[in-house]
């Protein structure tokens, strides 16, 4: 079998590194013959994220962002698939869709070899350059900052209740970065129209959590944002463009405060 690039990567010159684990649309052939209509739509997918950071790269942040559907390989769980969350969650291969339906035709049965070769051609590239990243990035200012990009319809009953908060911000409840950098987001945001809460729902997944260790100077943070703040309300997954002059500027305040938050003493 054959795999095509699975990661776009950007080299930055700032502290800041911006991860997209859950925005690829591409999948294999061996996983789109296995999948029902609805999975084919991809529904949840983090829809436009590269569109909505296309300020990045001005900026100077680095970027990697994945070219596979988190329904070939969920790059934000662990290799070995242990469970992050106590609830219900999705694994390193999913096999339901957020509405808790089977993404699968009638009979159809995972291909163990196919799976492998997703852990060896898409789930370690990504994380190695990834790695790689944080690491140029430490030599050169003396810490790295990791920024897990996400998107999220507001209402998922399978993983919580009513509706989320616009900006859900997590740090694995404070273990996978300094205060200083939460703090400097929530100030960010504190004058906005838009509500935020931290490490609520969203505590942040793999990424966040295993890159994140602020006694080595990396510091992770993830932003879940709702898709009402972007997205049109007609479920078509297509872009809001109005919403998206709103709530573009404060992803870029946010983007800004991280990388003016001086890390250097931590």
């Amino acid at each position: 079998m054959t795999f095509s690039v699975p990661y776009d990567f950007v080299q930055g010159h700032s502290p800041l590194l911006v991860s997209m684990p859950h925005s690829g649309l591409q999948l294999t052939p061996e996983v789109a013959s296995t999948l029902i209509p609805e999975a084919l739509a991809l529904p949840d997918t983090d829809w436009h994220i590269p569109q909505l950071y296309d300020f990045l790269e001005a900026m100077g942040v680095g970027v990697i962002k994945a070219n596979y559907s988190r329904y070939v390989i969920d790059l934000n769980r662990p290799e070995d698939d242990k469970p992050l969350y106590a609830g219900k969650t999705t694994g390193l291969f999913p096999h339901i869709l957020f509405n808790e339906k089977s993404m699968f035709k009638p009979g159809a049965v995972a291909d163990k070899a196919h799976q492998q070769a997703c852990i060896e051609n898409i789930w370690r590239p990504y994380h190695l350059q990834l790695a790689a990243a944080l690491t140029r990035i430490k030599q050169k200012f003396g810490y790295a900052i990791l920024f897990d990009a996400h998107s999220i319809r507001a209402q998922v009953p399978m993983f919580f209740e009513g509706t989320l908060p616009d900006f859900n911000m997590g740090t694995n409840g404070g273990a996978s970065c300094s205060p200083k950098l939460l703090q400097a987001a929530e100030r960010a945001l504190s004058g906005s129209a838009y509500t935020q809460v931290s490490n609520g729902r969203f505590k942040g997944g793999y990424i966040t959590r295993s890159n994140g260790q602020p006694h080595d100077h990396v510091h992770a943070f993830q932003l879940e944002l709702s898709q009402t703040t972007y997205m049109q309300d007609s479920g078509s997954y297509a872009l809001d463009n109005s919403k998206c002059n709103q709530v573009i500027p404060q992803l870029k305040a946010l983007i800004e405060a991280l990388v003016s938050c001086n890390l250097t003493s931590q």
